[in-house]
Parts: C-alpha cells; structure tokens; sequence
C-alpha cells in the first residue's frame, strides 16, 4: 500500500489530522486497531469538554497562556503554550466546519465549549450517542468523502527508516504483515495506559491497582516505535484521571463517575498507617498521580464528616452523593473516630492525632504547616468533628497518560537534540511536552488533540508541498 500520509489511530487527534490532511490535498490512510464498527477508545467515551486548564479557551490569548503556565508550574516549552492558546478557538471553528455540534453545558467557564449530545449525568459509562461516538462518526464519515480510508483491525508495529527520514510502517492484519509505504507518518494512537509493562515502567509500580476510566486502548505502540527512530520521550510519569471509590476494581458502575475529588480536597487522606502522605488541596488529578504511585496505592483512605459529605460530597458533575452508595460503592462510617479506625484496620491512636492536626491547622488557618503542608488555593479544607465520621477506599483511576513523544509546536518528533525527524509527527494523547510536570498540570485531552492534530496535518502538507493554506491557516 502505498499514500501521502498514514495515520496510526482513528480516535480525535487521528481524524482531525486525516481530515485536515485530506482538505489539503494529500492522499490519506488511516490504521486503527480496533475492528469494531464503533471501536472503543477515550475519544468516544469522552466527557465531551473542550478546556485549557479547566478554564474556557474563549478567553484572551494572554490569561489562556498564563493558565497554562500556572497549572503546570513552567513545564511546557514555551512555544507549546502559545501553539495551545492562539490554536485551541481555531481548533474548534474547524470542527464546527466539519459538522460538529457544541453547547453550552453548565454555569462553570469551562463548559463553555462541550460536545453535543452531552454526557448523561449519572454513573456508569454512557457513550453511545453522546458528544464523543458522535464525533468519530461524523469524522470518519467526512473523511471517507474526501477521499481518504479507515482500515480497522490494524496495528502498526514498526516505523520503516530511510536515512533518517520515516517513509512508512509495518503493521499487522490477522496475523499477517502489512507494509504502508508513506511519505509521511502521523502517531496518534493515544498513549500508553494500557500497557501494564509501560505503566509499571513509568506511572505506578502496581498496575493492577489502578483503575482504568477510559477505553484502556492506548497500548504504547506508538511510543514504542516512536523511541526506537531516536524519538526523546517527555513527561512520561504522570496521568490525567481521577479519584475512585476502589469498588470500582470490581463494579463498572463506579466508573469513570462518581469521582470522588471534592471529598478529598474538603477531608484528608490517609494510608495504611493513619498518615497523611499527600497535599489533598492541589486537586484530584495531583492526588490520582501521588496514590497511583505508592508502594501499596490501595492503601489509601479518604476520612470525612457529614457536613463534608452533605457539602462539598454534592457538588462535582456527578457528585459521590448521592449517587456513589445508590450503584454499590461502600462508605465506611463509625459514631467515633476510633471506632472508624477499628473499622479500617488502621492504627486508632494514629488517626486520631492525623484528624487532631488536621482540624487544628484548618482552626487556625494555618495548614501550610501540616506534614505535609496543605495548600487551599483549589479548595476550602473542612474540619472533620461532627459524627458520624465516614471513610471511603480509594483507587487512582487513570483515563490517560500526559507524557510521551516529545513535539516542537508543529507536532514534528523531536530527537533528544531537538532537531525534528523527517516525515514523522504526532498528535494527542500519545505525546509528551503540553502537560504534567512536577505540578501534574491537568491542560486538556480534546483541546490538545485537535490542535495537535491540525498542526501535524499542516506541517506534513507544507514538508510535502501540498500547503494549500491562505493567511489565516484555513485551507483554500
């Protein structure tokens, strides 16, 4: 086989770039491996927002790049920022182009920009016909008019390398081996939270106790093959997710919702001993990283009160109450804090001093004096005195991984030098450099594809002298 351009994947940044790639005259392949119809993937499971740090990405270009820098602590290059923020309300308008359907979907900023039909409000996973199943569909579609083609069953192995510029890839149909010779190559095939091998290697050394809230599709392949072509790697430690009820090991009602992040970031969390380990105020994706990677990421616990669970346990898309106990999630609960302890098999004379300090350094406002200290910047901490005292188990849940192939912001693989690798670009999930970092700064999966996705499908049409674009950047 032979095109312009193969794209490995068919999730969001996959179609975005085929598409793109297609209106400016390349010739397109697309290699999914999922051979369903509607093949899983965390594009089509998606809650539906488009965001840049849970803020709208219709703000001025300045406040969108300081909101990129805050959240992930100076992380991202420099250029990365501004590609996100002058790109992100571009990214958009073009999906808007191709038939795409957004709403406003609530009172927060950030769901200005949501995919249409929305998620439904309750537990569980419900995807199909909402925001997300409706975009692959739509894309896939408007890609096949155009001329390019979805080959299903498919995963790409191996990149083909011709003095130090991709040509193609081999990949596997049914057991048999299939050589795509292409003069470009797009990896878009979505991370690598679905390799335990990969997990264990960069995210947590338990992989079995983490719980996937996505499609759990990603398998690295891209990564991989990435690497082996000289590609550097990028912010590979951290995940985007949240934090689950750890039922959810065994009840796929408790996932991807109810998370339970605003319980956390009102109590405590402890681990097996009774100890604080964590800064619970830094948010849900911070504490999901920092659970996922303890020695024994089971053993952490989240302790609250009524009034925290009748508060701040109300308040999220789809809040833990009342829904987490209505599908089978357990809550913990004693008259007493001791009794709790007992309950949880943890030392009582431990969590007794750990929720002393804690409602002591909330008192006196003064928790950055906690060990360790507890930043309230995020979120208002809550005392924990009024009986009945409640504790739930908690599992990371992990929807994907924020680093991988490292990209200038033209979406070119990047060497360890940073000079770029020939005909080889990528996009979305499976890329490493837009978020993470110490801080574990959450930018946005959707609004990171598409404009990854835009600008690898540009970049490869200009390298390949298909630049059919006029000043704005919009295709002639």
């Amino acid at each position: 086989m032979k095109t312009d351009l193969v794209v490995i994947g068919a999730g969001i940044a996959g179609l975005v770039t085929a598409n793109r790639a297609a209106e400016l005259g390349l010739g397109v392949v697309v290699l999914e491996k999922g051979s369903d119809d509607r093949y899983l993937c965390n594009s089509r499971y998606t809650g539906g927002a488009f965001h840049i740090g849970m803020r709208s990405l219709n703000r001025p270009v300045e406040e969108v790049k300081d909101t990129i820098r805050s959240e992930t602590d100076g992380f991202v290059d420099e250029a990365l920022v501004t590609m996100l923020a002058t790109e992100a309300p571009r990214a958009v308008d073009w999906l808007r182009r191709q038939g795409i359907r957004f709403m406003k979907a609530g009172p927060r900023d950030w769901q200005d920009t949501v995919l249409a039909p929305p998620a439904l409000p309750q537990p569980g996973l419900n995807w199909e016909g909402r925001g997300g199943d409706t975009l692959l569909r739509t894309l896939g579609g408007a890609l096949e008019k155009r001329g390019g083609s979805i080959h299903r069953g498919v995963r790409a192995r191996d990149l083909m390398m011709e003095g130090g510029r991709c040509v193609g890839l081999r990949a596997e149909r049914n057991g048999e081996t299939l050589t795509v010779e292409a003069r470009a190559v797009v990896i878009a095939d979505g991370g690598f939270q679905g390799d335990p091998d990969l997990v264990r290697a960069h995210v947590s050394p338990v992989p079995e106790a983490v719980r996937q809230r996505g499609a759990g599709t990603g398998g690295g392949d891209g990564l991989r093959m990435a690497a082996a072509a000289g590609a550097a790697l990028r912010g590979t430690p951290y995940v985007y997710g949240h934090i689950l009820c750890q039922d959810a090991l065994t009840n796929d009602k408790l996932w991807p919702y109810p998370w339970l992040d605003e319980l956390v970031m009102a109590g405590l969390v402890v681990d097996r001993t009774g100890a604080r380990f964590v800064d619970e105020g830094r948010g849900g994706v911070y504490v999901t990283n920092r659970i996922a990677k303890l020695d024994d990421p089971l053993g952490a616990t989240v302790i609250f009160d009524r009034p925290i669970w009748d508060g701040p346990g109300t308040e999220s898309i789809i809040p833990a109450n009342p829904h987490l106990p209505r599908v089978g999630g357990t809550i913990i609960e004693a008259d007493t804090l001791e009794g709790l302890a007992e309950k949880l098999d943890i030392p009582a004379d431990r969590l007794v001093a750990t929720v002393a300090a804690h409602n002591a350094a909330v008192d006196g406002g003064d928790t950055a004096g906690l060990t360790p200290p507890r930043s309230t910047s995020r979120a208002r901490p809550f005392p924990i005195r009024k009986a009945p005292f409640q504790a739930i188990r908690l599992v990371a849940g992990m929807t994907y991984t924020m680093g991988g192939i490292a990209i200038d912001d033209h979406s070119r693989v990047r060497r360890e030098d940073g000079t770029p690798i020939g005909g080889l670009f990528a996009a979305g999930a499976t890329t490493g450099g837009l978020e993470g970092g110490d801080a574990i700064g959450y930018v946005g999966g959707l609004t990171k594809s598409s404009v990854t996705g835009l600008r690898a499908a540009e970049a490869a049409a200009a390298e390949l002298g298909h630049n059919g674009l006029d000043g704005s950047g919009v295709g002639r």
